[in-house]
């Protein structure tokens, strides 16, 4: 018998609108997994981080939180396969990201991970980001969002009052990213050599001109900086062929294209733990 035990997000990672999204994408995974002969446990986040995993040949992860995170680095067993694997969903926390954007050498907007415990002392790191008078990203640290507070622009004069709301939340650092100019869009992917799925559209539903092997490029190197497998993120475009990834996120709810990505997913999984490669 295949066994997988499909691991579902917990709610506080998934805000909104996107709970029962992301919820919908893992269920209509599993079941094109079941379809295909794999015999499928549910389990939670909290389940993972309480040290409970089912035994399995195969852990379908959409874990998110640092906690259950590290724990199912230990938990997995050597011979199985988990996708996404835990370290990559913790390669894609702001502050490990930053660092492995960086490395890559991929284009990325100037970020800073800063303590929020004193917040005026920050004044002049960020003039340095944006001192021409447009907006500072101010963004949580670790996770990507568990509120929509969890991700502000404010102009300079702003920033020390948004950093102190994040430090009054339990919030022990956050990211300052400078702005990037032009239009967002937003992506799905999922791995398998050039991918075997692959989606974007405008983030504010405008028609925009862009370079779409530029795009997918840089969606698929981050993603191999990070180790994820299934994935999606913000770019934005301050000209037609040259994008900025502004977030890079594992697993998420690719709720415009649910069933087709589910498909996707489903039979890369499938391949990948039957055959040793991705589809």
């Amino acid at each position: 018998m295949k066994r997988l035990v499909a691991l579902y997000r917990s709610p506080s990672y998934s805000p909104a609108q996107h709970r029962s999204n992301d919820t919908a994408i893992l269920d209509a995974t599993v079941d094109g997994l079941a379809q295909r002969g794999w015999h499928v446990t549910r389990a939670g986040e909290a389940d993972v981080a309480a040290g409970r995993l089912p035994a399995a040949e195969l852990y379908v992860n959409m874990c998110q939180g640092p906690a259950a995170s590290e724990r199912l680095r230990d938990l997995v067993p050597r011979d199985a396969l988990a996708v996404n694997p835990p370290e990559s969903v913790l390669n894609c926390h702001r502050h490990r990201l930053v660092a492995r954007m960086e490395a890559a050498g991929l284009p990325f907007p100037r970020t800073l991970i800063v303590p929020t415990a004193e917040p005026q002392t920050l004044l002049p790191l960020v003039h340095q980001l944006n001192g021409d008078g447009r907006p500072v990203w101010v963004k949580r640290g670790d996770v990507h969002a568990e509120t929509s507070a969890d991700v502000v622009a404010a102009k300079e004069a702003g920033v020390v009052d948004a950093i102190a709301g994040f430090g009054r939340r339990g919030v022990a650092r956050v990211a300052l990213q400078a702005h990037v100019p032009g239009p967002i869009v937003k992506f799905y992917a999922v791995s398998g050599g050039a991918g075997s799925f692959f989606s974007w559209y405008s983030a504010d539903g405008a028609s925009i001109s862009i370079s779409e092997p530029r795009l997918r490029a840089l969606a698929f190197a981050a993603a191999r900086a990070v180790g994820l497998e299934i994935f999606g993120g913000d770019v934005a475009f301050p000209a037609p062929d040259a994008p900025v990834l502004i977030d890079l996120n594992d697993w998420p709810s690719f709720a415009p294209v649910r069933v087709a990505a589910a498909a996707a997913i489903a039979a890369y999984i499938d391949d990948k733990a039957t055959n040793g490669h991705s589809a």
